[in-house]
């Protein structure tokens, strides 16, 4: 979308040279008068143009009666005024030429049906016009570099100093509170976004724009709600690319979302798993809540990411080096065993009574000699197996200036990344090591956890550089609209490269013995049916039966079975199936995901799958390289190594397998609900699948 200018619709939102206040007050006190403060006091340098036929002037600029008496187009509009008055004032600003609108106002979407039905209508006004349109009920959009305040949260009254971080949030009550946290820890926020009802304008959006500024050199997010996938799936990646950290809180962990469905893989597939698997396979950073975001971000704007797992402790105090031990081991990160010149480096700088394993302890002797504290820092970081160290301190209020200069000179004499844990830290002393640009936080955890998150970070972005991403072109002719037939199922996912037992349908227990002399003994029987999809509860399944006299008996057990637990099913006939091999029972699965599109689900299989919940989602399709990263993350992963003497499963093979499906959602999205390969058997010598449901929706 361009304006006459070519101007870019979300670049006049975000950057906007020149901005109409509608709605305008003189009095600075008043919501509708903040915006006008906001821009002088802030040293905005676009024009302002107040508009309210109340006034001749605002804050020592002409006030126009309405937009269209300005004499030119502003890049943005900001409408500050009530819910009744929106649309008149959204056709002036389109009629204008306006290409952005901000517009405060509550009393739309979030007041119930008559409210949303105001919000569709100025939703058409916008587009009518081709405007982009922020809000309603939103607190509007900060641009620090620039001094664009186009907004009324309490946030813009204090110091506001831009800086390398671009916040988008959904909240506005609660971003304000995130943002007002930063500026207290002297984060800067080059951006400021509340994205309000998002009836046209995204987090997704904004956030977009925002990564392309080479100014911004981290992003953060709080998240309600995903309403546009496919745009922070761009986002993430672009990020990733430009070397960017993402940091995003979502509130909704809970299954409560999750809707009812035939599989496995619906039943699971609630909307936070898929948000997780998705982020994490794009690279996006999930904090658990504000604080531990701003840990993040705080590091990510001061701190190389390490380029390794292994994390080397100093501490003046052992029990803190124990603690950041754990919590290193938790969350997935080493803390490698010194070498022994390592260690005899050491225990030339500490006193007899320190310890020079790892984690270092210097004792309170380093305050004597602070040299001690700097030198084993440099000793640790110079050994091969750490990447990054993390130095533990507290108080020290009368050592803020020996402190500031001992790692101010570390800074200088380093190479690999270091932070600081300060417990109970003079304000002068976190300022201090701010000004330098060392992350400073306030406890042990929180620096283990920050230190992870980049770390994880960091590896997830070279593994998306170095892969590239996976592609499929194939598209799939729909089946018919309900369960597809198992022998059909079959012969559609062979032909996608998916090792799938060999089936036949039987209608007749003679016809089930030819097909079991065709296939080969051992072979299992299971009912078909569209209306018993999950079998095992009917009865519906025997397996390992090796003659004809076990077959006969028990495909008239599985008959009478299957007529029992479901009176007036259409029961099609018998499934005689190959049995397969495997140690280790595996899910795959396939959805088609309202916000995210096609999506892969893997996990550990069986009939506890819905109890145990051991399972990942990623947007399909996958690369093998991906779904190698999908098996690494499941908690049962340990059984594919092989425990008690089992042999290793062959990962090679179920990564393909895992990869083949992927590609499968993506050739079969116009049409696919569900699939559910579960189990796939998975042992030394391949995978196959032993069953399979799949759902289409036409």
């Amino acid at each position: 979308m361009k304006d006459t200018t070519g101007r870019d619709a979300l670049d006049c939102l975000l950057s906007p040279q020149s901005i109409a206040i509608i709605g305008v007050s003189s009095d600075f006190n008043k919501l509708n008068g903040r915006v006008m403060k906001f821009l002088l006091d802030k040293g905005y340098t676009g024009r302002i143009f107040p508009v309210n036929p109340k006034y001749d002037e605002v804050g020592g600029h002409r006030c126009s009666p309405t937009i269209g008496d300005i004499g030119e187009t502003p890049d943005l509009a900001v409408i500050s005024v009530p819910a009744k008055l929106v649309p008149d004032q959204l056709i002036a600003a389109g009629e204008a030429g306006v290409r952005a609108a901000i517009v405060f106002s509550s009393g739309f979407g979030e007041m119930g049906e008559e409210g949303r039905e105001k919000e569709r209508e100025v939703v058409e006004i916008a587009k009518r016009y081709d405007m982009r349109l922020c809000g309603p009920n939103t607190l509007g959009i900060i641009n620090a570099f620039d001094g664009a305040f186009a907004t009324f949260t309490q946030y813009g009254m204090g110091k506001t100093s831009p800086g390398p971080v671009g916040f988008v949030t959904q909240s506005g009550a609660f971003g304000t509170a995130i943002a007002a946290l930063a500026r207290k820890r002297g984060l800067g926020l080059g951006y400021f976004a509340n994205t309000g009802n998002e009836t046209d304008v995204t987090f997704a959006d904004c956030l977009g724009k925002i990564v392309e500024d080479p100014r911004i050199s981290t992003l953060a997010g709080y998240i309600e709600g995903v309403t546009e996938g496919p745009g922070l799936i761009h986002t993430a990646r672009r990020a990733m690319e430009l070397g960017k950290p993402l940091t995003v809180t979502k509130v909704g962990r809970t299954e409560s979302g999750a809707r009812a469905a035939s599989s496995h893989t619906g039943a699971l597939a609630g909307e936070d798993a898929v948000f997780d698997g998705i982020t994490r396979q794009f690279g996006v950073i999930r904090a658990r809540n504000e604080e531990h975001m701003l840990d993040i971000v705080d590091m990510s704007t001061t701190t190389a990411c390490p380029e390794g797992r292994g994390v080397g402790i100093v501490t003046q105090s052992g029990g803190a080096g124990v603690l950041m031990s754990d919590r290193a081991e938790e969350v997935g990160l080493n803390v490698p065993q010194l070498s022994e010149p390592t260690v005899a480096r050491l225990r030339d700088i500490l006193p007899a009574f320190g310890a020079a394993g790892n984690p270092v302890d210097v004792t309170a002797q380093f305050i004597a000699d602070p040299s001690m504290l700097k030198e084993s820092v440099k000793a640790v970081l110079d050994d091969p197996d750490v990447h990054v160290a993390a130095v533990w301190l507290q108080l020290m209020d009368g050592f803020v200036d020996t402190l500031t200069e001992t790692f101010r000179q570390l800074k200088e004499e380093t190479t690999k990344p270091f932070v600081v844990s300060w417990v109970a830290a003079p304000e002068a002393g976190l300022q201090a090591l701010r000004d330098l640009g060392i992350c400073a936080l306030r406890g042990a955890e929180p620096t283990i956890d920050a230190i992870a998150a980049l770390v994880d970070w960091n590896e997830a972005r070279q593994a998306c550089l170095a892969e590239g991403d996976a592609t499929s072109h194939a598209t799939l002719p729909a089946p018919g609209a309900g369960p597809v037939p198992t022998v059909r199922t079959a012969e559609m996912l062979a032909d996608a490269g998916v090792p799938v037992a060999r089936v036949g349908l039987a209608t007749t227990a003679d016809e089930a013995v030819a097909l079991a002399e065709d296939i080969g003994w051992p072979v299992a029987l299971k009912i078909e049916s569209a209306d018993i999809l999950h079998k095992t509860e009917a009865g519906g399944v025997e397996i390992g039966l090796k003659d004809a006299d076990a077959l006969r008996a028990a495909y008239a057990r599985i008959m009478e079975k299957a007529a029992t637990a479901a009176p007036g099913a259409r029961l099609d006939g018998i499934i005689v199936q190959q049995m397969g091999g495997g140690t280790v029972e595996m899910v795959i699965g396939l959805r088609r995901d309202p916000v995210f599109g096609p999506v892969v689900m893997v996990g550990m299989g069986g009939i506890l799958i819905e109890v145990q919940k051991d399972v990942v989602f990623y947007r399909a399709p996958v690369t093998e390289a991906e779904a190698g990263r999908m098996l690494n993350s499941l908690k049962g992963k340990v059984m594919l190594d092989g425990v008690r003497g089992a042999a290793p499963v062959d990962r090679a093979a179920l990564c393909a397998m895992i990869s083949a499906v992927s590609r499968f959602a993506v050739a079969s999205e116009d049409w696919l609900e569900e699939l559910d390969l579960n189990p796939v058997l998975a042992g030394p010598d391949g995978v196959i699948a032993v069953d399979c449901l799949l759902i289409s929706e036409k």
